[in-house]
């Protein structure tokens, strides 16, 4: 018998590695938003950037093109309403919120 094999029960994320990405409800709200702007024409791809101070989802128009917009997540903002933010292709935030559903609310994404 191998004694080096483990049974895993519960594969769960711990909550480490948690602290450092969306949590499922805002990553949600997030892909319902993308899936909304690709029926649209509008957005073409995504990606997501990690660290141990934000988490980035990255809309652009085409694959091959920097992002557009980035939807952050910061993990550890220095004001409450930082906690959220749109950036643009050069680091400008456009809009900033502590809450991910009031910073998506009623955007036009053509003027932003």
């Amino acid at each position: 018998m191998n004694r080096n094999l483990k049974l895993v029960i519960n594969n769960s994320i711990s909550e480490k590695e948690q602290r450092y990405f969306f949590e499922k409800e805002e990553l949600k709200i997030i892909l319902d938003l993308y899936a909304k702007m690709v029926s649209h024409g509008s957005w073409k791809d995504y990606g997501l950037t990690i660290s141990s101070k934000q988490v980035g989802f990255n809309i652009f128009k085409n694959a091959a093109e920097k992002e557009m917009y980035k939807i952050c997540k910061n993990f550890k903002p220095n004001n409450k309403n930082l906690k959220y933010l749109i950036t643009d292709s050069k680091g400008k935030i456009l809009r900033n919120s502590s809450s991910l559903i009031n910073l998506l609310k009623d955007i036009n994404w053509k003027k932003l």
